[in-house]
Order: structure tokens, then sequence, then C-alpha cells
């Protein structure tokens, strides 16, 4: 159980600084074009913290629970800037 808990939270600390040096390479030209694949990325991710939150242990459920809102958030975030970039291409009347 020891194990399991030191390589999940492993495998979190290493996702997490990974993800952070994704994210600051792109240029920002090419960060709302890139938002709906976030976006399924998030999904999936959604998905696997929710698998989480439902574990027996305590710590691994507040983990997919920070998860699932964060991804939560980049999910409605990618969406929000996603319909403002479609509204500049729409023909005002």
């Amino acid at each position: 159980m020891e194990g399991d808990l030191v390589s999940l939270l492993t495998i979190f600390v290493l996702a997490t600084f990974v993800g952070f040096e994704v994210i600051t390479k792109v240029p920002p030209t090419l960060h709302t074009p890139l938002m709906s694949g976030s976006n399924a990325i998030s999904g999936i991710t959604i998905i696997g913290a929710i698998l989480a939150a439902g574990t027996d242990h305590w710590l691994i459920q507040v983990f997919g629970f920070i998860a699932i809102v964060f991804a939560m958030i980049n999910v409605v975030g990618g969406f929000v800037v996603t319909n403002r970039m479609l509204q500049m291409f729409r023909k005002k009347e």
C-alpha cells in the first residue's frame, strides 16, 4: 500500500512538471488553436481523476478531486476562449 502511494505521488509530480514545461513552451499565437486538443486531453484527465477519486485512500481521493477541479477549469476555459474566437469570424448584423 505504501509503495503504491509513493508510485502514484511520483507519477503525479512528474506529470505536473511535464505539463507545465509543455504549456510554457507553446507560443502565444498557438494557444487558441491548441485549445480544442487541450480540451480532449483534459476530458481524459477528468476520467482518470474520477477513477482516482473513487479509491479507498483519502490522499488519493484528495488529489483526484484536485485533478477534477483543474481539468474542469481547463475544459470550461477552453470552450470560452474557443467561443470568443469563433465570434470574431461571425458576420455582424
